[in-house]
This record gives C-alpha cells, structure tokens and sequence, in this order.
C-alpha cells in the first residue's frame, strides 16, 4: 500500500490501482479526494468531513462511493443517492479493495459543558488505523500503522504518547496537524521519538501535505 499525507487528518492510501481517501476535510487540499475510489468520513466536523471536497470527488468518479456515520450520512444522502453507506462499531466491509474494519462510536471530550458527538475510526486492511477524533485502541487487532492524532482542543501530549504506547503500533505517522507551526515537530518529533519518555517502540513519522510512505 502507498499511503500520502493529503493535510490535516486526511490520508489517501492506494493498493492495486484503486485509491482509499480518509477525511478530506476543510484543511486538506483541496484536490484531495480526487480520484478516489472509495471515501471515508469518520465524523461531522468541518476539518474531516467537507461537502464540496465530497461533491468534487463523486463528479470526477462517477463510480466512487462514500462510507461513514450516520450523522453525516443524513447530511449528504439525498445529495449522492445511492452512494453513501451508513456503518457504525463492528461493521466490516470492502471498500475499492480495501478490507475495512469500524471501531469506536464517540468523538473525545473537548469540554464537559460540549455534548460529545459520534465518531467512528477505520482499520484497513488489518493494518492501517484511522481513529478519526478519538483515542480509540481497536480491540483485539494488532496495528501495523497508526494514524496518530498529534494536535486538537481535545487532547494533550501525555495523552497522545499514552494512546500510542496502548495501541502499540510499528509506526505513526502523524494526522489533525494542521493547526501547530513550524516549530511543533521539534517539541513533538522530541517527545515521541527516541529522545523522549518511551513510545513502546514505534518509528514516529511525519509526512508534510503530499509526501508519500510505502506500507
């Protein structure tokens, strides 16, 4: 599989001449679903889950189709008849390909006063996870790739070094970054490389918008 970083927590992987997207939100690139065969959404907010980026996508492929919650499903079902499936936790299905797992159902807690929204994150192909806004450790599924979200109003450093030694992957690559400057991958690369308190052994990558990784 090749996996490219297409900016913020969006990700398109390809495998056997078909393309996966993940969350072509508000800050991925514009162009950045284009071409997929196969969409994922894991949740609502504006920096995952982005209409038009949606629509761009489904005119230039005419066969592509879209898997998410229902929360965004009802948003956009009527827009794409008959190309947007509704999955929630437990759900397995084939998507451009790709085998795809559903684990997690709620978003994390930004605030006790803001009711916590749905959220569900996406193992593909036994190997690749995508938790979308959630620390979500997918049970009893050992992950090869972890999509590590490194920067939200919901999270903090020790908790995502926590999350990472939990899910205890080979590697993490770093998503739902588009917020930090240039100098946060000092601190971050520091604190979840090898100069850091320990990460369980996982290689800590980061992909700019673009660059591109063979799994």
């Amino acid at each position: 599989m090749k996996l490219t970083k297409k900016g913020h927590a969006c990700v398109r992987i390809e495998k056997d001449g078909q393309a996966l997207v993940i969350d072509p939100g508000a800050f991925s690139e514009e162009d950045a679903a284009v071409g997929a065969d196969a969409i994922l959404v894991t949740h609502e907010h504006f920096d995952h889950f982005n209409e038009e980026r949606l629509r761009t996508a489904l005119d230039a492929n005419p066969a592509a189709h879209i898997w998410t919650l229902s929360s965004v499903s009802g948003q956009i079902s009527a827009a794409f008849p008959g190309r947007v499936h509704t999955v929630g936790e437990g759900d397995t299905f084939t998507a451009a390909g790709f085998d795809i797992e559903v684990h997690g159902q709620l978003h994390a807690v930004i605030h006790p006063d803001i009711p916590r929204i749905t959220n569900v994150g996406y193992l593909v192909d036994g190997t690749l996870f995508h938790p979308g806004d959630a620390l979500t450790v997918p049970a009893g599924r050992r992950v090869d790739t972890l999509m590590l979200p490194v920067h939200a109003p919901w999270n903090k450093l020790a908790e995502v070094l926590d999350y990472l030694r939990a899910v205890d992957p080979r590697r993490a690559v770093d998503i739902h970054d588009a917020l930090l400057s240039d100098l946060a991958p000092m601190v971050y690369g520091r604190m979840l490389g090898p100069d850091g308190p320990g990460t369980g052994g996982a290689e800590h990558l980061r992909l700019t918008p673009g660059e591109s990784l063979t799994l």
